[in-house]
Formats: C-alpha cells, sequence, structure tokens
C-alpha cells in the first residue's frame, strides 16, 4: 500500500523557493520523514514496529524483522532514480497550476525527459484522487456534447436567449474522449473551454497519441501539448478527410449514450 504523503508546499511562492530549500537529497529525506512520523522514531513498513533506529547510511533498520528500509518505502518515490529534489519541483508545479500542466511543460520546467515528466505526473496525480486507471492512447477522437432540451421545440415564452451554439445556459456540457476500438472517458464539465479541457486530455490521453477532433479553437493547443492533432472542418460540411481523420467513433458513441 502506497503511504499517502503530503508535504505543504502552500509556504513557497515560486520554483526557485522550492529549490534554494530542499538543496539537497538530504534535506528532502528529512521533510519525507517529518511527514511521515513527525518527531516519533520510523515505523517499520514492512512490520509495522516503532522501535527503529537510525543508520548511518540514512536509512533505518527495523530489530523486530531484521529489515533495512529507507524514507521512502511504501511512498510513490520508492526505488526511483529521479532526484527527490526533482519530485518535490514536480509536486509543487502540479499542486500549483489549477488548470493542470503537461508533460512537455513539466520536462523543460524540472529538466527532465519528457518520458520521465509523463511517469511523475501519473504518479502525482494519483496522490490528488485522480483516476489515472484509464489511459487512451494511439488515435484518440474528442469531442463535446449538450444535453438539454432544444430552443427550438420550445414555445416562444420560454425560450432563453444566446443559447446557440456551444452555450450552456440551459444545457449541461458533456466532455467524451474515444480510443479506435478501445476504451471510452466521457464526463460532465464545467464548460467546454480550452484551458478546461486540456488537463483532462493530459490526464487520460497519453501524450505523443493522434487526436482527431472537430475545427473548434478550444482544440488548439494539443499541438503544443504533445500530441499529433488532425482535425475536420464540420462548418464547411468536411466529415470524413482522408478515409480515416473524423470523429466518427465518438459521435457515435453519443448517439448510443442518448438512446
Amino acid at each position: 500500500m502506497t503511504a499517502n504523503v503530503h508535504i505543504n508546499f502552500a509556504k513557497f511562492n515560486s520554483l526557485i523557493q522550492i529549490a534554494d530549500f530542499f538543496n539537497t537529497e538530504a534535506k528532502c529525506k528529512q521533510a519525507l520523514a517529518q511527514e511521515r512520523w513527525g518527531d516519533d522514531e520510523a515505523v517499520c513498513p514492512y512490520c509495522g514496529c516503532s522501535h527503529t533506529y537510525a543508520c548511518k547510511d540514512g536509512r533505518y533498520s527495523c530489530p523486530n524483522c531484521k529489515r533495512k528500509f529507507s524514507v521512502t518505502v511504501g511512498t510513490i518515490f520508492e526505488n526511483t532514480k529521479i532526484s527527490l529534489r526533482k519530485w518535490f519541483m514536480a509536486l509543487y508545479l502540479i499542486s500549483s497550476h489549477k488548470k493542470g500542466v503537461s508533460s512537455l511543460q513539466l520536462a523543460r520546467d524540472i529538466k527532465v525527459t519528457q518520458k520521465t515528466a509523463w511517469f511523475i505526473l501519473h504518479k502525482v496525480r494519483g496522490l490528488y484522487g485522480q483516476s489515472d486507471d484509464t489511459v487512451l492512447g494511439g488515435d484518440v477522437e474528442m469531442d463535446e456534447m449538450y444535453l438539454g432540451g432544444r430552443e427550438a421545440n420550445k414555445h416562444e415564452s420560454k425560450k432563453t436567449e444566446g443559447t446557440q451554439g456551444r452555450s450552456t445556459k440551459t444545457k449541461t456540457p458533456i466532455f467524451g474522449m474515444i480510443e479506435r476500438e478501445g476504451n471510452v472517458v466521457a464526463m460532465k464539465v464545467e464548460n467546454t473551454k480550452g484551458a478546461t479541457l486540456m488537463p483532462i486530455v493530459s490526464q487520460f490521453v497519453e501524450e505523443g497519441s493522434t487526436t482527431y477532433t472537430d475545427e473548434a479553437s478550444i482544440y488548439n493547443k494539443l499541438d503544443e501539448n504533445g500530441y499529433n492533432h488532425v482535425f475536420v472542418n464540420h462548418s464547411q460540411r468536411e466529415y470524413v478527410r482522408a478515409n480515416d481523420i473524423h470523429t466518427n467513433g465518438i459521435e457515435g458513441f453519443w448517439h448510443i449514450s442518448r438512446g
């Protein structure tokens, strides 16, 4: 079982402060130990014994089960080859960016490869209660739909002005993503702005995937967030291009969902 270790980064105002304060691996481990055990002795993660003692190599020894362990055992940092300093910087950046951070951006900020940044993001999101059970990859279509009564079917006295297109005044926005011949992720969203949808895409879609959308500007940042983005222009009555560029899969899912 992974221990929930939440270091409070609220007192830090910048990445520079994080780097200056956690300037050694030893200081990072000290912070982890304080968070896990406070001023008490370290608790053995293998047998639960609380009468352990510190060793010269920075690890701990348990007199009960005779095993040695480090402060990272049972946490997302266990057996990591990434320095704790970079982990802490990543934790700060992810918790500070309310709209999410892509692995491309994280890789640039803490000087790691995009693959490493992707791994860190998935581990850290688990700490903040974000499920990563479903990961979409390869070819992924995405689209929005709006649940609610159609204004055209309402009596003139009950119609609401300004509800055309992507308005959410009288409709509930739903965002969906479908992996071709694979899984589907769909959820209610606050709105369908790019700033709202991009963190969701980053959470569930593996970067490097090819994403298929319509021409809506809300998808304009897919390329810079690490995705190969192609689209069809529905406003110009274009629904399929080059045989495989379309959003028929997710639109078919909407049709089934609506019954």
